[in-house]
């Protein structure tokens, strides 16, 4: 009768899970070093392996266990960087149940209790081979007591012991440890490795599996050989025979590749109507909204890298025929297009992840990100604007620079007395403050923004003098306003101020002088060519914010021609390129 134990079917990921250092790829460093380690007799007392999931962390920590222990396939080896795997040391640590190594899953035993009991065992000797190995997988689910209990062990453990961590999350290992600790960062598996891999095992199982299909799995693996042996398991079960690249992206769920890349193509164009189909195609197809959304914002990414550094295409996970599109998009798309898109699926995604429905949110994301695709620049848009305005008249008289000059000297501030020679304490005091606006600007400094409010809606100034203000109040101003506004100003300048209300004789508030300055400049720019040909060019705009600029606002013909030459050249990482 066949044993079931025997006859059971083994994961892929166990199945081939490395069994020496030889079988661990992609992490040559680390190899080299605990090769060299081991030759010149410097192992190190303790070990800290991080890394994201399924690079060999637990792998590794027991491939040096057994290395450590290793006494060969006749009984007579020593420390070894390439364990036998036939004694009888070697076959307990790689099945788990050697009694001097000792494997913990501090996620499980995270009380300062367990690592109490754990370290009761240490100054005893190893009861089959030559050093007792501590693995403690997940070693940064430790609480505060228990890595402070490991502290002193692990700063003078006996000779015989070896610790081992293992953790996904290094920053939260306390530094303390980490101190004590020989530490190992586990790289990412790269492309072209992880594919030389699934190739070569899917060999060995005689499983055919597309070329293109093991790209799919690698990418979506992102550099785990766990999680890719796992998805190729699958896959083979899924294909039962010959697994495609169709079959793949179905059990994943995925858009296909091309699919998403004219997908992508119709967006950019600006063809609400196709792009709407072809999304809808896709997911009557079986594609998730969420995913093929993900996928765009992949594309966007990768055309933009693409753009900067055209090696980046080189990857060998890219059919030919994608690199191919992809090389032209970059090359025809312009920089501020592609981060636009990559903004705007970003703000997709998280309302397709929260909608009720998740295709009628994922359709007014492509309606919304079509009718922008086209969108002119705001260079393009001016240069188009200006020369469709007519050229606005200047004064009479000639001297076109005449208002702006004699605006820039309105704007420029009173310039303020000269204190006396030898003045006396209150006077110096009161001489930085020779206009009302002095006061109404130490106001602000000190961020009472209430009494700011009051004085700019408040105060009809009548007569100001430093260290004198009379005004008349505005309609609904507080009685006490004048006796506040004194004692504040002595407090922050430590000199007496004379604060009295008159029954008439106040000019406009602030706050009114404010309101006409904007209203007066909101009807010169709106009786300007430019924004009357803007206002017409965008029927139900209207004007929110004006702003004073001493820049022209219309380009210069040098100008014009320098925009146009920096479009193409625009350097998203260079600070200047955000000016312009």
């Amino acid at each position: 009768m066949t044993d079931p134990a025997e006859s059971a079917y083994r994961v892929l990921a166990r199945k081939y899970r490395p069994a020496t250092f030889a079988d661990l790829i992609g992490q040559e460093a680390m190899v080299r070093t605990l090769r060299n380690a081991f030759a010149s007799d410097r192992i190190a007392h303790a070990f800290v392996l991080t890394g994201v999931r399924g690079v060999g962390k637990t792998t590794t920590a027991r491939i040096i266990a057994k290395g450590l222990n290793c006494i060969g396939a006749d009984g007579q080896g020593g420390v070894t960087i390439a364990p036998c795997g036939q004694c009888a040391p070697c076959r307990a640590i790689a099945e788990g149940r050697h009694v001097d190594v000792l494997e913990m899953d501090a996620a499980t035993h995270t009380q300062v209790e367990k690592m109490r009991d754990l370290l009761a065992s240490v100054p005893y000797r190893p009861a089959e081979t030559r050093y007792k190995v501590y693995i403690i997988d997940e070693v940064h689910m430790l609480s505060t007591s228990a890595f402070n209990a490991l502290l002193k062990t692990l700063e003078e453990p006996p000779e015989h012991v070896k610790f081992i961590f293992a953790t996904t999350e290094i920053r939260k290992v306390p530094v303390t440890v980490l101190s004590r600790c020989q530490r190992f960062d586990l790289r990412r598996i790269e492309p072209e490795t992880m594919l030389a891999h699934l190739s070569g095992i899917a060999a060995q199982e005689g499983a055919a599996v597309a070329p293109d299909a093991l790209a799919l799995i690698v990418r979506a693996a992102e550099g785990s050989v766990r999680d890719a042996l796992s998805l190729m398991d699958q896959a083979i079960a899924h294909g039962a025979g010959e697994t495609s690249a169709a079959e793949v992206r179905a059990m994943l769920g995925l858009a296909d590749r091309g699919r998403v890349l004219d997908l992508f193509e119709r967006i950019m164009a600006g063809e609400v109507a196709a792009a709407l189909a072809e999304l809808s195609a896709q997911y009557a197809a079986g594609a998730d909204p969420l995913a093929i959304l993900r996928d765009l914002a992949e594309v966007t990414h990768w055309v933009s890298m693409v753009k900067i550094a055209p090696e980046v295409a080189d990857d060998p996970t890219i059919g030919p025929d994608e690199r191919a599109r992809g090389l032209d998009f970059a090359e025809r798309l312009g920089m501020r297009a592609l981060t636009r898109m990559w903004q705007m699926l970003l703000k997709a995604l998280e309302e397709v992840g929260q909608a009720p429905n998740a295709m009628m949110a994922a359709e007014m994301a492509v309606i919304r990100l079509t009718h922008v695709a086209d969108l002119p620049s705001p260079e393009d848009l001016i240069r188009r604007l200006s020369d469709a305005a007519p050229a606005a008249p200047g004064p009479a008289g000639g001297g076109g620079g005449g208002t702006r000059a004699g605006g820039a000297a309105r704007a420029q501030a009173a310039p303020r007395p000269q204190a006396m020679a030898q003045p006396a304490p209150e006077t110096a005091a009161l001489a930085r403050y020779a206009a009302f606006e002095d006061v109404v600007a130490l106001v602000r400094a000190r961020r009472d923004m209430a009494l700011l409010v009051e004085i700019e809606t408040g105060v009809r100034l009548v007569k100001y003098a430093p260290g004198r203000i009379e005004f008349e109040p505005a309609a609904g101003a507080a009685p006490d306003l004048a006796a506040r506004i004194a004692e504040r100003l002595r407090t922050w300048t430590g000199a007496r101020w004379g604060v009295s209300i008159v029954g008439s004789g106040g000019g406009a508030t602030l706050a009114e002088r404010e309101a006409e300055r904007k209203g007066d400049l909101e009807g010169r720019a709106r009786a300007h060519p430019l924004v009357q040909a803007m206002l017409a060019a965008f029927p139900g705009a209207r004007i929110r914010d004006v702003r004073q600029s001493e820049a022209p606002t219309l380009p210069s013909a040098e100008a014009e021609a320098g925009s146009a030459e920096d479009d193409d050249d625009w350097d998203p990482f260079d600070p200047a390129s955000e000016e312009n």
